[in-house]
């Protein structure tokens, strides 16, 4: 992804306004690329071809950290072409998208985490960012559960395109892909590739 990245960040096709340029340029990229990484998201499960390769993420019957880093080697492909077209398209330098990157590998790692937070407190981060409660209601193994809390870094998108879920997180909840069972290796990789 890095190579791809640096080289559409070296390109600049203009159409980035000169007041996006100023000291609040980082801070609006940053919610631009979360905004654009929701609608992403929100596609790997609409697309048929997109979901092929998304589906691995979700085959994980286990939920933690290192679910946060694994992805179809296609998927990051994929998202690496849509992410450099908005970068030339919009000028956004490298450092805010390295930046972006970081943050959210940091958010993933930690909604992804098998942690159960105070409930004050998760409550409290909800309103802002993306909580393991969230995100574990997007990995639940009932469809509509796994289509909807898209967001990825900050919490509002999912309730503004009403795509937020109603179902709480419970210490029991079957996580994975309905009807489909986790795969070896070998078999996640060639699995967006199977017949169907």
């Amino acid at each position: 992804m890095l190579p791809v990245t640096a080289w559409a960040a070296s390109v600049d096709a203009g159409l980035r306004p000169d007041w996006w340029r100023g000291p609040w340029g980082l801070a609006l990229d940053l919610v631009l690329l979360d905004f654009l990484i929701y609608w992403w998201h929100r596609a790997n499960h609409v697309v048929p071809l997109l979901w092929r390769f998304h589906e691995v993420h979700h085959l994980d019957r286990f939920l933690d950290t290192t679910s946060a880093v694994r992805f179809h080697f296609g998927e990051v492909l994929l998202s690496a072409l849509a992410r450099a077209a908005v970068i030339v398209a919009l000028g956004i330098p490298f450092a805010s998208v390295i930046a972006f990157e970081a943050l959210v590998l940091l958010a993933a790692l930690f909604h992804h985490s098998d942690v159960a937070l105070p409930p004050r407190l998760e409550a409290a981060l909800a309103r802002v960012i993306i909580t393991p409660s969230i995100h574990w209601v997007h990995h639940h193994r009932v469809r509509a559960d796994t289509d909807s809390n898209y967001g990825t870094v900050f919490s509002f998108w999912d309730p503004l395109f009403a795509t937020r879920s109603r179902t709480a997180r419970t210490p029991d909840m079957a996580i994975g892909v309905e009807g489909r069972a986790e795969r070896p290796f070998v078999g996640l990789l060639l699995s967006p590739f199977a017949a169907r």
